[in-house]
């Protein structure tokens, strides 16, 4: 008798004794034996009537010899599903992954939705978790992220020592940053820390991307000391246990820490590093990215190189076509088209791109909206619209506010202050100012501290 698989031989161990019971009674009676031809004396015909009853759960070599004997096989009583089955759920999710990588996330979630329907999915465990992941990657892609967030919060919630749990760590804490929730993004590479030390898989290449992640969830929320503290801790484990994808995310995240801080020399230098190591590996979602990263610093740079970045886009349009870019990833990129455009003076393309922004932006993204609404009034204001500009940017101030008062939210703020000052709305400027200092934690002091005590 061969070697029992481990996760079959586990199976046998913790599966429900009566559904096990019902299926080896219906294999039996599909057979024609009888209970002491399937026993075969290796029990009594009474311990397997208590097996088919509910009341005994064999273990899995007795088992399998007792499938044999029957005709079927280990995986139709365990699983429910014969190993054929198992296969051709495995290759439907694989086509499904395939279609999400290739960048088409609404096929894949088609496809995946397909194959969770499907009741023989439910007896193999294994390739069920494989597909709600898949299925998470395709809502996360599709811009759906609320629904993303609930999947993986379910998909993580029991620590495995493996990368597939910490690349769920990472996908949630990125969706919770797009969506505009900092302090959970966070607190998902932050809570997840000890675990990854206790399990020890701190030396997983996902485990340093983690804490990178976790970077870019603080510099988001404008934290940028604990951002790049962050990227450097991150990089020491890179360095200790030589994972050149773990260097380059860290590089990257403290590039554009860097580049917030002002500092577009020591962005760029950290970006290229990064770009590097990227381009030895097969990480086509990341290096498109990373390559977006750069042409928005050479946008942010002074003087700005609007003419190199829209160079640059066009490249990782090509890139972010064919990899599984989520729909946060290709709105950011048409939004940096839009502002190379509008540098240039080219208002239509500029135009074009906002609309672009528009079809593709993920629902609950508010941080990405009122970037593109500033965008669109800038555009309106250099085109001698006013009363459009001042519309946009009231519109942009709506869309911020959903985003909460947080750090990250402050410089837009503030050039949204700046704005409404140029179009003569000084009530909504003083207004946007208010909140840019609310943003960095400024809080003015109640009014009664003022008063002298009496006496």
């Amino acid at each position: 008798m061969g070697h029992v698989d481990l996760h079959l031989a586990e199976l046998s161990r913790t599966i429900d004794p009566a559904v096990l019971g019902q299926r080896i009674r219906t294999a039996r009676v599909a057979a024609a034996m009888t209970q002491a031809q399937v026993a075969a004396g290796e029990v009594t015909a009474a311990y397997l009537s208590r097996i088919e009853d509910g009341q005994r759960r064999p273990e899995a070599s007795l088992l399998e010899r007792m499938a044999t004997r029957m005709g079927v096989s280990l995986d139709d009583l365990l699983l429910g599903v014969s190993r054929d089955q198992v296969q051709e759920l495995q290759l439907a999710v694989d086509h499904a992954e395939l279609s999400l990588v290739s960048g088409d996330g609404a096929g894949a979630l088609r496809a995946i939705d397909a194959v969770l329907a499907d009741p023989a999915i439910q007896g193999t465990p294994l390739v069920l978790r494989a597909a709600q992941q898949v299925r998470a990657g395709a809502l996360e892609a599709t811009g759906d992220l609320d629904s993303a967030i609930v999947l993986l919060e379910k998909l993580t919630a029991s620590p495995t020592p493996d990368a597939i749990w910490l690349k769920g760590l990472i996908a949630l804490s990125r969706c919770y940053r797009e969506s505009g929730d900092y302090p959970r993004a966070i607190n998902v590479g932050e809570q997840a820390q000890a675990i990854v030390d206790e399990l020890g898989i701190g030396g997983l290449t996902e485990a340093i991307q983690l804490t990178v992640t976790t970077a870019g969830a603080y510099h988001s929320q404008g934290d940028l000391g604990q951002a790049m503290r962050t990227c450097m801790r991150a990089l020491e484990a890179a360095e200790r246990y030589d994972s050149p994808v773990g260097k380059a995310s860290a590089y990257w995240n403290a590039s554009i820490v860097e580049a917030t801080r002002g500092s577009a020399s020591a962005a760029i230098d950290l970006a290229r590093k990064a770009l590097a190591l990227f381009e030895l590996s097969d990480d086509s979602r990341n290096l498109s990215r990373l390559r977006a990263t750069v042409a928005n610093m050479l946008l942010l740079q002074d003087p700005p190189d609007p003419e190199a970045a829209l160079e640059m886009m066009s490249t990782i349009e090509r890139e972010m076509s064919w990899s599984n870019a989520s729909a946060w990833d290709i709105s950011w990129l048409h939004l940096c088209r839009g502002k190379a455009h509008f540098l240039l003076g080219d208002h239509d393309a500029a135009l074009a791109s906002v609309a672009r922004v528009e079809e593709t932006k993920p629902t609950g993204a508010p941080t990405l909206e009122a970037q593109c609404l500033v965008l669109e009034g800038r555009i309106a204001f250099a085109g001698g619209d006013r009363d459009r500009a001042r519309s946009l940017f009231r519109a942009g101030v709506h869309a911020l506010t959903a985003a909460g008062a947080d750090r990250g939210a402050a410089q837009l703020w503030f050039e949204l202050a700046d704005l409404l000052a140029e179009v003569g709305d000084h009530e909504g400027a003083v207004e946007a100012f208010r909140s840019a200092g609310a943003s960095t934690g400024l809080r003015l002091p109640s009014r009664t501290a003022a008063v002298p005590a009496q006496r």
